[in-house]
């Protein structure tokens, strides 16, 4: 009888280590998750305010339409403003969606 004892007392010291365990693990990788979620955050928020001002100045850039789609430079610029139109609606949506 005082062996079964000792063996379910054994058995639950064990089971409880490991759930001790276990729990302090996934708090530190819920942690580490935490603080990559933040710094993603920051991120965002820089390259939205980088492609906001890249937007406000290729539209006034090209405030008279000054570019020709037929050169190489007007080319260019194009793909350049189409890109960042992209982007910034892209940004836009996302914003509007965590507001």
């Amino acid at each position: 009888m005082i062996i079964a004892l000792i063996l379910i007392s054994v058995l639950l010291a064990g089971a409880a280590s490991y759930l001790g365990y276990r729990a302090y693990y996934l708090a530190g990788s819920v942690s580490d998750a935490q603080e990559y979620i933040e710094e993603l955050e920051l991120t965002n928020s820089y390259m939205y305010s980088r492609i906001e001002d890249s937007y406000t100045k290729m539209q006034e850039i090209d405030r008279l339409g000054a570019f020709e789609k037929d050169d190489e430079a007007g080319t260019t610029f194009q793909l350049l403003q189409q890109t960042i139109t992209e982007l910034k609606d892209t940004f836009d949506g996302q914003a509007q969606e965590e507001k």
